[in-house]
């Protein structure tokens, strides 16, 4: 097989949503974000939405892959994370403050796991989701490492957290999508006279945005590495008002 069959070799439907200028379906994405406010454990919603509007996203996301030491190499590998992370020996095996360690817990404790996130996606995007295609491995590598961004951002699973997530989000990948999330999150909390949390939305795409490119990261060593050392390794400073704001919550 040649090398450019890699990339040619995907289905045209899926090709093209990759390909050529971004086109936003802003009709479903709409659609899909009136669901999920009504429903926020709707996640299904959020994969209507990024196939909606991320265009070309994750495509240049990839080719930048390629550009740096460490992620050229990830992409070369072109390892899983899925099964990976659904390994309860491997998972067993993270020293205490590690990431690793600390996704664990939150994965356990929140009785959630990498598969159930995969298997909503396989839902949405049957036969695409799990497609050998460069630029479906990275969407892969993205839906797969949700949780992973969690413990370093310090973000939890509450309906701040996700906000503030999908705004560190976009600050990493520029998907539009997860700005459309974000900006929708934000302009009802202001609206609703919680500015605080619009500040703590916002605070969350600057923190994604001063930080070190994640996507580029090998994620299989960052989960031996410790969590505060990860952390400041990557430029992940503390989620202030956020953390401020759960506090108050769990004080009232």
């Amino acid at each position: 097989m040649a090398m450019t069959d890699t990339f040619t070799a995907a289905p045209t439907s899926f090709a093209s949503e990759y390909r050529g200028p971004p086109r936003r379906d802003w009709g479903t994405a709409f659609a899909a974000m009136r669901r999920l406010v009504a429903d926020k454990e709707d996640t299904g919603q959020v994969y209507d939405i990024m196939k909606a509007l991320n265009g070309d996203a994750y495509a240049k996301a990839y080719l930048r892959m390629l550009d740096t030491p460490t992620g050229g190499r990830v992409a070369y590998e072109r390892r899983e994370l899925e099964p990976m992370l659904m390994d309860e020996a491997w998972l067993d095996s993270f020293a205490d403050g590690t990431v690793g360690a600390a996704y664990r817990h939150f994965v356990r404790s929140e009785n959630i796991s990498a598969k159930g996130l995969a298997d909503i996606g396989r839902a949405k995007q049957g036969s695409d989701e799990d497609i050998a295609h460069p630029y479906a491995w990275f969407g892969r590598r993205i839906r797969d490492t949700h949780d992973i961004w969690h413990i370093l951002s310090g973000y939890h699973r509450d309906g701040l957290g996700e906000a503030c997530l999908v705004a560190f989000s976009y600050a990493q990948t520029r998907g539009l999508g997860w700005g459309f999330i974000g900006a929708v999150a934000a302009f009802r909390a202001w609206r609703s006279g919680s500015t605080r949390a619009a500040k703590a939305i916002w605070q969350g795409y600057k923190r994604g945005k001063a930080a070190k490119w994640l996507p580029g990261e090998d994620f299989v060593q960052l989960l031996n590495e410790p969590l505060d050392a990860a952390r400041r390794r990557l430029g992940i400073t503390p989620p202030t008002i956020y953390d401020q704001l759960a506090a108050e919550t769990v004080l009232t």
